[in-house]
Formats: C-alpha cells, structure tokens, sequence
C-alpha cells in the first residue's frame, strides 16, 4: 500500500525528528462539555508511563534501564507513575485521573502508518473507511448549529477526516523543521540503521538543546483552553504528540517528552479554569513497547500499552489493570506486555458517558467494524 506523503511525515515526527511540537484539531457541537483526545505518535512506552513496581521480570527485561524508586511516584495497586508527570500525578491524587493499562487496538502488527489509522478510524484493518472516529461522533450528539471542525495544524488527522466541514489554521509563533528538509535527510539513513540510529540521537540532542519543544507545548495547551472557552467556540479537540518512537536513549528521551506531555496538560486545565471541571481528556498511543530493552537502551515496537483519562468529570484515582505479567510465558508473542483491555472498549465507555449517550450505542456507531466487548464503564462522573 503506498503511504501518502502527509502520513510519512507525522510518522518521521514519531520517530522524533519533527520533536514533540504539538498539533490540535477541533469541532463543534451542541454541549458544554470539552473532550480532548491526545494521541502519543510513535508508540510510547506504557510500562515506564505507569510503572509495574511489583512485576520483578520488569527489573529483570529492562536491567540498567528499570526506573529507579526516586524516579517514580507510587499509585495504587503496586503501580507507580513517572515523575515527569507531576501534574497528571497531582490529578490521580486529586481523583481526576485513571489509568488504563494493558490496553491496545485490534493491531496485533508493527507498523507505525498502520496502527495509526486504525486508532484514528476506529477501525479493525488499516484504511477500513474514510471518516475517523471523532468525525463519526459529531453524528451522535444534538447539533443546534452546522457542525465545523477547525484544524490547528498543517492536515487535518484521520480521526477528524470525514462529511464534517473542516478548516485549517497553525500558529506562527510555533517553531518546527521543513518537513521537506527531514523527509529528505531521513531518507538518506533509512536502509542503514547506524547512521539511522545515529541520525535519531542527533535529532533528539537538537530538540534538548533549544529547548523549543517544551515553549511549544505550552503554546498549543494556551490555545486549545482560550478555544475551547470561547462562548461559540469548539468543544471537542484532538491534539497530535510526536516522538514517542525510542528505539534509543529511551530514559532521557522519555523523560524529556513525558515533561511536556505533562506541560501541554497544566496549561490547558489553567487556561479551562471553571470549565475544566466540565472536560475529560483521553490520551493514548498507537501500540506499546517491548518489554525487554534493546541493545541501544531503548525499546522496539510492542503491543499493549497504557492510556490515560483525565478531567474534572472524571472518577479518578484508580489503576485499570488485568495483568498478565511480564514472565515470559505471559508475554503475548514472547515479547510484548499481553493485551487485555480494548481500547475501543474504554472510548465507548469514556464517549458515553461524556454525553449521556449508552456507550454500547457508541460502540455500536463508532467502533462496530472492531465489535469491541469489554466496555469499560464508570470513569466519567
């Protein structure tokens, strides 16, 4: 299948070279209530994210690469979160964060183009439909006026794509390379993984030296708040992350992009103020990590990982988690954390009851193609 250009280049974003520079899509619809979707471009790790503490093949798979005690914060049920997230962590404790773990999409292969569209059409193959999930949505909730998207970013992402009008605007002020430019230098390395490998760490020590990446993840949650807060403004936005794909130097580079993960949400529940108690936030990735590291301190591309629901409307405070262990017999195909919740599942629960609708009518309408069964109820108040 020939993968369009536009698509190439949010993946050379996973893998880093475009940095984490946030993108944000929004639409309109009849309600009060904010939703955001957060997608981690590149396959974030979900076992450093929300951290098996009581899994002792963790230790063992990750080695010189375990997180230490003092660089976790511990939860419930023996999990841990990274201390890079310090306000997502100040959420749990405030009951307005869940964590969802061991969960994935249908995808059971390991390409990022594919996994993305799947997560983004809430599909059960690749390229299933034209319209994405949030598109389809819009359908769903009561419309008192034309619904209109409107993109802050240079495309507009699939889980946007469909009948619903939608226009395009992207800030000046934020800073990013020529895609022209990085697609052209990547390809360069792409069949040669020295140079490949080489070419990524010399990205990633660009991106903490300038600095930019996290100015800009505090721009983009500035914008998507004073959006969402307008009195005819948008209520649903999705915001895109990149750089996710650490295949090398995960520790610092992890570190690095959970701070302004974690940056990009403190500014937008500032800027909501009061309507930040009327906002869920699901945030998600296209598939998980290995459970063992590589040999370049990293990880390769998984399957399972953890998602997270945050908000002002949610019950929060608890770890979701049906845990197979990471022994090697649990491991789904020897290598990857074991799926056993559906990410479909927990967006039907999550999306019905945001708005009041039953969330098997979601699955129904949203996710039919995947014929997700495990829906996850109870996280929204």
């Amino acid at each position: 299948m020939k993968i369009q250009r536009r698509d190439f280049i949010k993946y050379v974003g996973g893998l880093g070279l475009s940095g984490f520079i946030p993108s944000i899509s929004f639409a309109n619809a009849a309600t009060e209530t904010r939703f955001i979707f957060i997608i981690q471009r590149g396959a974030a790790d979900g076992l450093d994210i929300i951290n098996p503490r009581f899994d002792k093949d963790y230790f063992t798979l990750r080695g010189d690469m375990a997180l230490k005690d003092d660089e976790v914060t511990m939860l419930d049920n023996g999990f841990a979160i990274h201390n890079s997230l310090t306000t997502i962590g100040q959420l749990y404790k405030d009951k307005q964060a869940t964590f969802i773990h061991a969960i994935s999409t249908p995808y059971r292969e390991r390409s990022h183009f594919d996994a993305q569209n799947i997560l983004e059409l809430g599909s059960s193959r690749a390229y299933e439909f034209n319209a994405g999930w949030m598109n389809r949505l819009m359908g769903l909730l009561p419309q008192n006026k034309p619904t209109e998207a409107i993109a802050i970013s240079e495309t507009i992402p699939a889980a946007l794509r469909g009948n619903n009008k939608v226009s395009s605007f992207y800030p000046s002020n934020i800073k990013a390379p020529s895609d022209d430019l990085m697609v052209r230098v990547a390809s360069l390395y792409e069949n040669d993984p020295l140079l490949y490998n080489l070419w990524l760490q010399a990205q990633q020590t660009s991106k903490l030296a300038n600095g930019d990446d996290m100015e800009n993840a505090k721009e983009i949650g500035k914008i998507t708040a004073k959006l969402l807060n307008a009195a005819s403004g948008p209520r649903i936005a999705m915001l895109e992350t990149n750089g996710w794909d650490t295949h090398t130097a995960q520790t610092t580079r992890l570190k690095n992009n959970l701070k302004q993960l974690d940056a990009l949400v403190a500014q937008i529940k500032e800027g909501l103020g009061d309507n930040w108690s009327n906002t869920v936030v699901v945030i998600a990735t296209e598939f998980g990590r290995t459970a063992a590291a590589n040999g370049t301190q990293g990880t390769d591309h998984g399957t399972a990982s953890c998602a997270m629901v945050l908000g002002g409307k949610v019950k929060g405070g608890r770890v979701i988690a049906d845990w197979s262990g990471l022994s090697q017999a649990n491991l789904y195909q020897n290598r990857d954390v074991m799926p056993t919740a559906q990410m479909y599942g927990l967006l039907s629960g999550v999306l019905g009851e945001t708005y009041g609708i039953a969330p098997e009518k979601v699955a129904i309408n949203l996710f039919a193609a995947a014929k997700p069964d495990k829906i996850i109820k109870g996280l929204v108040i």
